[in-house]
């Protein structure tokens, strides 16, 4: 944008403070009003940044005449301000420059400053303001490359042009292009990573995160710096890129533009996250409409990941030719691989720019040089570049071609590198292009509360966690996993897998059934062998299976373990699905694993195995070898032969089914003094998992005794991971739960008797249940709630119910349904508490006289709705 012209006092008649306020106030609220009415009409957003920029800068002229601001000095924008990019809500950065003879400002000097500093602020404008000497700009520059980059952007206001000419002389002597370059990339890196370091998280920062404004920001203020170019046309004329990548540059960036104009145009501040309680109202703003199979927020969001995609891998295109420039690499010595790639500065360089059109086979032999050679550690600019320019030929012959076909079947077969190879091609969209059916789940956003990625990132994510279990390195992550995976043979039969467990999501229907459709037409593509495309086809089609059973069923039960045993059919297929399981439940969120749903799958995968091998559980004989092993444990801690026996004969068998010895020793060495006990007692211990507490309650019983286990739980700040409810014969609770706290890693020894003391003393109280808290429901649950359900049916034998409850999680859930649950009389056999991210999946094992009768049930599931709806 051309700078402001100089102007003279005298120009004009002066306008009030008050007259400037309202005019400036009127004419943003227009603008930003005629913007909003042209909703996706609006070619882009430039315009609208210029108008904001052009009102901005006559209102700074009012106001730098008014305060009367000595000839010698001169008004600066900086910053976005600087490039007359300036959004709705944007800081305004300027600086007041000052000539030499004015370094010691005198008291009406200072009086004018203040006057204007405080008068734009009057105003309504929101001014990031700094008032420095030329020499003081160029110290704080050399300290603070924050400052030095606003400073690059300055642009001329008003006041002295000599002063500002001086200026700009001396802050482009004083750049050290090199310097310059090392800094931002530096701090580009660390941005990366604060906003987890990818495009495609679920609520990005569409200015800061990776694939956002400040990446195409950061190059053109690198080559700026080199004195390259100021724009993408300066870039071109200069051999830096292409008229094509111009253009993909300028639609891209547009795009972004437009969306944080109406991002903060929509939240009404400046608001640069694209966050879910917004996501729908920006999505609105461009005329995008909700249909029957997708929200209108989808549809914006996968245009900003495209988008942001496409900034990603042109900023680092861009960004290794700037660098190369600055650092004269371009005559680097190179080492020859193959005929068709070369090694440059550890870089994977192509052995010539036609290279793709001449043999698109290469495409593919990219990513398996890039796997399989020792040295380069990434993909140079040239074959970046390369990669970009080639899509056009990545058609449906290029998929089909034979020889493509048994490339990617060596990288996915190849000893190593599948994780960095994969993302590789993800990054350069060639992937999506290879696996058409992949290219359909990129940026697409998941809303089931617990996946913090998207569909494309959480794949890649499984597939990194599937090859890790191959590798020695990290062996102590997972040991079992670990152990099992060594004895396997065919890695490729899980990576395969891991791929297309989800690809079929978004599409309506059952996921897995259609991703078992598309991983059978891609093993026949492929020349799979039919046994190990059965194999993965078994495991997209059942990938939710183990962890489904694992969290909601009773694994104490021979039948659920005959059941499973006879689905998965052979210790193969038990063994790949276990790993799956793992590896997807690891590649939802780092909230969403934890040791207690780690043990769960463990015990069923070994109660299964068991199984398989003919042995159907002999449920004395197993309950027997725990007595024995609980005995042989309580010899140790010195206890004397027959101490647990007043306890146990009062315990039914369902009781030692259901706990491990160890958890069977602890109960009797802590418990066998209080048999008879008529006050409760708690203990509590690190949980065997190293993870957690674990608490055992033993209580005369009572209907309300699991809500006030739960109410006091809740109001300390736990979360209960399981419940294990048991009567007795002589009519007492043995109730075993895993509990987790933040306030538990440093703490334990205090938080274990706080425990103890506190909950005893609560299960002492008598009087009525007080009413359970509405706890507060997170943003996210705000924006895509989930409906609550309950489901009761009786079990296979109908002696018992279970009980099923799916909704939104909030303090104060579980408390609720227990309460519900004690006003029936109804006793709690065993509890599953499923939590996954943001959403619980709950069963309960319940019996009691209500639930034989109709209306007594409807009443109950009623009630239970109301408890868990938030």
């Amino acid at each position: 944008m051309s700078a402001v012209p100089e102007v003279r006092a005298d120009a004009r008649p002066k306008r009030s403070v008050s007259e400037l306020r309202s005019r400036f106030r009127q004419g943003k609220t227009a603008l930003l009003d005629h913007f909003r009415e042209s909703r996706a009409t609006s070619p882009s957003a430039t315009r609208l940044l210029r108008a904001l920029t052009k009102h901005v800068d006559q209102t700074l002229l009012d106001l730098w005449e008014h305060a009367l601001m000595p000839p010698g000095a001169a008004l600066l924008a900086v910053g976005g301000y600087g490039r007359g990019e300036l959004f709705p809500h944007s800081d305004v950065d300027v600086l007041v420059l000052l000539p030499p003879d004015l370094a010691h400002a005198n008291d009406a000097l200072k009086s004018s400053i203040e006057g204007f500093i405080t008068a734009c602020w009057d105003i309504g404008l929101e001014i990031g303001s700094s008032v420095r000497t030329i020499d003081e700009c160029i110290e704080e520059a050399e300290r603070d490359v924050t400052v030095q980059t606003a400073l690059l952007e300055s642009r001329y206001l008003c006041g002295s042009r000599r002063v500002f000419n001086a200026f700009r002389r001396a802050n482009m002597q004083a750049m050290d292009a090199k310097a310059f370059l090392r800094a931002k990339t530096l701090e580009m890196s660390q941005r990366h990573q604060k906003f987890e370091d990818t495009p495609y998280s679920l609520e990005p920062n569409c200015k800061e995160s990776p694939g956002g404004l400040r990446d195409l920001q950061l190059v053109i203020w690198v080559a700026r710096a080199a004195g390259i170019g100021k724009n993408w046309n300066e870039l071109a004329a200069k051999g830096l890129i292409t008229a094509f990548e111009v253009k993909q540059l300028q639609r891209n960036e547009g795009l972004l533009k437009l969306i944080r104009a109406r991002l903060h145009t929509v939240a009404g501040r400046r608001e640069d996250r694209l966050v879910f309680d917004l996501q729908t109202a920006v999505a609105e703003s461009f005329g995008y409409q909700a249909t029957k199979g997708q929200r209108a927020s989808e549809v914006l969001m996968r245009r900003y990941y495209w988008a942001a995609k496409a900034v990603a891998q042109l900023n680092q295109i861009l960004m290794l030719n700037i660098e190369e420039r600055i650092n004269g690499l371009q005559d680097a010595p190179m080492r020859p691989i193959t005929t068709k790639f070369l090694e440059r500065g550890g870089m994977l360089e192509v052995a010539s720019d036609d290279l793709y059109e001449r043999d698109p086979h290469a495409i593919l032999e990219t990513f398996l040089t890039y796997q399989t050679s020792l040295g380069p550690k990434g993909l140079s600019a040239r074959t970046l570049r390369a990669l970009y320019n080639a899509r056009e030929l990545m058609n449906g012959e290029w998929r089909h071609d034979p020889v493509n076909r048994a490339t990617f079947m060596k990288m996915l077969q190849a000893s190593e590198g599948q994780t960095h190879a994969f993302r590789l091609m993800n990054q350069t969209s060639v992937l999506g292009r290879y696996l058409w059916v992949f290219r359909r789940i990129v940026g697409q956003m998941q809303h089931d509360l617990f996946h913090v990625y998207t569909v494309d990132q959480h794949i890649l994510m499984v597939l990194r966690n599937v090859r890790r279990f191959f590798i020695p390195e990290h062996a102590h992550e997972y040991p079992f996993c670990s152990q099992l995976a060594a004895q396997w043979d065919k890695p490729y039969i899980l990576y395969i897998a891991a791929l297309f467990h989800d690809v079929a999501k978004g599409r309506g229907g059952d996921h897995s059934d259609l991703g078992a459709r598309e991983v059978r037409r891609f093993c026949r593509d492929h020349d799979i062998e039919r046994d190990d495309a059965a194999l993965i086809e078994f495991l997209v089609k059942g990938h939710l299976t183990m962890s489904r059973i694992a969290q909601k069923e009773d694994l104490s039960d021979p039948d659920v373990i005959e059941s499973f045993a006879k689905l998965v059919g052979t210790e193969p297929r038990l063994t790949a699905l276990y790993l799956l399981t793992v590896a997807d439940i690891r590649g939802t969120s780092p909230k969403v694993w934890n040791a207690w749903k780690g043990k769960l799958l463990e015990d069923l995968y070994r109660l299964t195995l068991r199984a398989l091998g003919g042995a159907r559980p002999n449920m004395d004989a197993e309950i027997e070898a725990r007595k024995q092993e609980a005995r042989h444990t309580l010899n140790l801690y010195s206890l004397l032969p027959g101490t647990e026996a007043a306890l146990w004969k009062t315990l039914e068998i369902s009781y030692f089914a259901r706990h491990d010895a160890g958890d069977i020793a602890w109960h009797a060495r802590s418990l066998y003094r209080f048999v008879e006990t008529q006050v409760p007692v708690v203990r509590a211990r690190l949980s065997s998992l190293g993870e957690g507490l674990q608490v055992v309650v033993y209580s005369p019983d009572r209907p309300d005794l699991f809500a006030r286990i739960c109410g006091y739980f809740d109001g300390a700040g736990f979360n209960i991971l399981d419940a294990k409810v048991h009567t007795t014969k002589a009519g007492y609770a043995l109730d075993t739960f895993q509990i987790i706290s933040p306030t538990l890693e440093h703490h334990y020894r205090d938080v274990i008797s706080l425990v103890e003391t506190q909950l005893a003393q609560a299960l002492s109280a008598t009087g009525p249940l007080p009413e359970p808290s509405r706890g507060r429901i997170s943003r996210r649950v705000k924006s895509f709630p989930i409906t609550p359900r309950v489901t009761l049916r009786p079990d296979e034998r109908a002696q018992r119910w279970l009980l099923g409850v799916s909704t939104s999680d909030r303090s104060g859930l579980l408390y609720a349904i227990a309460r519900v649950l004690a006003r029936h009389h109804i006793n709690l056999q065993l509890a599953k508490i499923t939590t996954l991210g943001e959403r619980v999946e709950d069963t309960f094992l319940i019996d009691g006289s209500a639930l034989q009768q109709n209306k007594a049930q409807l009443e109950i599931e009623s009630e239970l709705l109301d408890a868990i709806t938030p």
